[in-house]
């Protein structure tokens, strides 16, 4: 028999301990539980180490806490008030580390937008938390088999959301592109969370120059923010720089 590996992921302990315990009593399941994003990255983390990889996370989408490396999925300004992105950003960070490891997002309520951010950031699933046993074996078996799995009230209002992001990818590439070589460079800095003095120092620039760019960046995206320019440049598929590696050559022109 082929057994399915479980990770649930949830800082509601009576919650996951609960969902843990039933799905342990499937045959073919394995299930551990991890009560925050950082703690669901060790498990990963040591399971790889030990050739024993899980197969599918279940997430919880209001997840509490950070997780380390990995920038939130939406920008802050852009989050309801009870609408934390952690659980959505561990998606992303895991997704980044093990590609081949199915996500599920379980919520407390349907949400479209959240749910059409939790696809785009690589769930392979959004089911509520309320649901039966049965109808989340049956996601955990499909996201298995590459399919997507979405709530039938949900579909109309994420197509919508995708179609709308799409749109403004579209948009946001072509600002993109408006940007010289060097400008982009910087934008990949700031993705990555740099600020004026770190990006001086990798790019080799002054903090004037930095400044310079800095500022001729939001002017062509029409932005006024820092954080309204990440939040675009995420848009149009703009990554961030790769901080364990160089940028640029010093032989490159600096400015």
């Amino acid at each position: 028999m082929v057994r399915i590996r479980v990770l649930v992921v949830d800082d509601h302990r009576i919650f996951a301990e609960s969902l843990a315990a039933a799905l342990a009593a499937e045959p073919d399941v394995d299930v551990s539980a991890a009560g925050s994003g950082p703690a669901a990255l060790r498990s990963l983390e040591r399971a790889a180490a030990e050739g024993r990889r899980f197969d599918v996370l279940l997430v919880d989408a209001d997840l509490g806490g950070t997780v380390p490396g990995v920038r939130p999925a939406v920008p802050v300004q852009e989050v309801g008030e009870d609408g934390l992105v952690d659980g959505i950003s561990l998606v992303v960070g895991v997704r980044s580390a093990q590609p081949g490891v199915r996500i599920v997002v379980l919520a407390e309520k349907d949400d479209p937008r959240r749910a059409a951010l939790a696809l785009q950031a690589g769930a392979s699933g959004w089911v509520a938390k309320d649901c039966s046993l049965s109808r989340l074996l049956t996601v955990i078996r499909g996201v298995l088999r590459e399919e997507t799995h979405l709530p039938p009230a949900l579909l109309t209002g994420v197509l919508r959301e995708l179609t709308a992001a799409r749109k403004h990818r579209t948009e946001s590439e072509r600002l993109v592109e408006s940007l010289t070589p060097r400008e982009r460079e910087v934008l990949r800095c700031m993705v990555a969370g740099l600020g004026r003095k770190a990006v001086a120092e990798r790019l080799f620039l002054s903090p004037h120059t930095v400044r310079t760019h800095m500022q001729n960046v939001l002017g062509k995206l029409g932005v006024h923010s820092t954080l309204a320019a990440v939040a675009l440049a995420r848009r149009a598929g703009v990554g961030p720089v790769d901080l364990a590696g160089d940028v640029v050559e010093r032989g490159g022109q600096l400015a």
